[in-house]
């Protein structure tokens, strides 16, 4: 199991429409396919949340950048305002 998740957590029970085919040679692989599906959605979860981390982290740069940039020259729309 991943450092990222609890292995003492409450276990449920849910529902999930797979390949009949991918099952049965998955079963076949594993005595305990239940806790391999849980490991690969873990690491997906955990890629997941790295992914939207760094287009956060991209994010507020590139609002960093058009912040300084409109302190140092102003507003391009300045220019085109009529107000």
């Amino acid at each position: 199991m991943k450092a990222g998740s609890n292995t003492q957590a409450r276990k449920r029970p849910v529902n999930l429409t797979s390949n009949a085919g991918l099952v049965a040679q998955a079963k076949a692989m594993t005595d305990n396919l239940s806790g391999v599906v849980e490991s690969l959605l873990s690491d997906h979860v955990i890629r997941a949340q790295k992914e939207r981390l760094a287009r956060s982290k991209a994010s507020e740069a590139s609002v960093a950048v058009w912040n300084e940039f409109n302190s140092e020259f102003g507003s391009i729309a300045d220019e085109y305002s009529s107000l």
